[in-house]
C-alpha cells in the first residue's frame, strides 16, 4: 500500500526502495532504528519532515497522539494521504511545503523525525522542539552523513551522534540545500 506497484516485489527487502521523483523509502531496519531511539509515546505530538511513502508516518500515527508531516513533493504527499486514509488513520495531518521551516502552527513538538539529510540542523526545527523533546536528523555532506539525536533538556539543546556513515536523500529548502541546486543535478 505504501510502495508503487512496480516496487511490490521488493517490499520485503531491507534496502532503500525508489518511490519516484528521485526519492526513496528508507529500509525497514532504519525506520526501526528511528523509532527505537526516539521512543515515541501515546501522548507525543510528532513532526515528520519528509512524508515520502507514508510508511513511517503510519507507524508514528499508530504509536502517537498526533502526527504532522511535511513533504515537498505534492504527488508523494497525495499518495501517502491515500495510503493513510486506506488505513483509517485520522490523527495525521499532511502538508506540502518546505520541511526545513517545520510547521510552526502546531509547535512545539515532542518528537521531530527528519528523513532527509541536511548540511546542518535547521534552526526552525530546533525552535519547534518542546522541552524534553527529541529529534533525529541525518547531518553531513550530500554523500555521507551521520545520524544526530537532538534533545532539548532544561532549556539547553544537546546533540549526540548515534550512527555514522549513512546516506539519505538531500533535504531541500530554506535551511538546507537549495531546490535549484538539486534540479541542476537531476
Amino acid at each position: 500500500v505504501f510502495l508503487p506497484q512496480a516496487m511490490w516485489p521488493r517490499a520485503y527487502e531491507d534496502t532503500p526502495i525508489p518511490i519516484g521523483f528521485g526519492q526513496t523509502a528508507s529500509q525497514p531496519s532504519l525506520q526501526a532504528l528511528y523509532l527505537s531511539i526516539l521512543k515515541p509515546g501515546e501522548d507525543d505530538v510528532v513532526l515528520e519532515i519528509g512524508t515520502g511513502s507514508g510508511y513511517l508516518t503510519a507507524l508514528l500515527a499508530i504509536t502517537c497522539d498526533r502526527v504532522y508531516s511535511v513533504e515537498r513533493i505534492r504527488e508523494l504527499s497525495a499518495r501517502a494521504r491515500h495510503a493513510l486514509d486506506g488505513l483509517r488513520l485520522k490523527n495525521v495531518a499532511l502538508m506540502v511545503g518546505d520541511g526545513t521551516i517545520g510547521w510552526k502552527r502546531y509547535a512545539p513538538f515532542d518528537v521531530i523525525v527528519v528523513s532527509a539529510a541536511s548540511p546542518s540542523i535547521p534552526p526552525a526545527l530546533v525552535d519547534q522542539l518542546s522541552e524534553d523533546g527529541r529529534m533525529l536528523i541525518p547531518v553531513g555532506t550530500r554523500d555521507s552523513q551521520r545520524l544526530v539525536h537532538v534533545r532539548r533538556v532544561g532549556g539547553q539543546v544537546e546533540e549526540e551522534t548515534v550512527a555514522g556513515e549513512c546516506r539519505f536523500v538531500p533535504l531541500l529548502g530554506r535551511f538546507a540545500w537549495a531546490v535549484e541546486d538539486a534540479e541542476k543535478e537531476a
